[in-house]
């Protein structure tokens, strides 16, 4: 047997298999990652009008360099602010969004992503009863009362309960520099 049955034919075979592989995988990305950032800028539009049902629509804040902020949205008709944030949890990075009353107190908070632990973790990230504790808080540096803070940790749920304060801090951070 030669060397190009044994040795060479199964390497271009490989190398074909790989390139036509990774074509198909950039078409397809070509094709839906459109769809997938379209369906993402509605997600987080709903969630906006849901955390500040007075606004009428939102303009979006720009040169807000706050770390961990990703966006900085103010209703148009001045009901308020709507600030997006991360912070790193137990099971990866949330991604809370805080909502503001035009008088600088937190109305309400969503966490619209999240990877915590089921049944621990996800009390804090995935529970609205949770979420109740930071209404009415001022837009200051908050950490759960474990570390010396006002802001009831959920019982087993501490490294989650101090991701959500630490976004929930960056978004305040962001408000307070909006509003300086």
């Amino acid at each position: 047997m030669s060397n190009w049955n044994k040795v060479i034919k199964p390497i271009v075979v490989l190398c074909v298999i790989c390139v036509v592989i990774t074509g198909a995988l950039a078409a397809t990305n070509s094709v839906t990652a459109p769809i997938i950032a379209e369906a993402t800028r509605l997600a987080q539009e709903q969630a906006r009008a849901e955390l500040l049902p007075e606004a009428d629509s939102f303009e979006k804040v720009e040169n807000v360099a706050v770390e961990n902020v990703s966006d900085v949205y103010a209703a148009t008709n001045g009901a308020g602010y709507v600030i997006t944030s991360t912070a790193k949890g137990y099971g990866g990075t949330m991604t809370v969004m805080v909502a503001y009353t035009p008088d600088g107190t937190i109305k309400q908070i969503k966490v619209t992503e999240q990877g915590e632990t089921q049944g621990i973790g996800s009390k804090v990230a995935g529970t609205a009863s949770y979420w109740e504790r930071y209404q009415g808080q001022p837009a200051a540096e908050l950490k759960i009362n474990k570390d010396g803070g006002t802001i009831d940790a959920e019982s087993g749920a501490t490294i989650s309960s101090r991701a959500l304060a630490k976004a929930v801090s960056s978004a305040n951070e962001a408000y307070n520099a909006v509003n300086s």
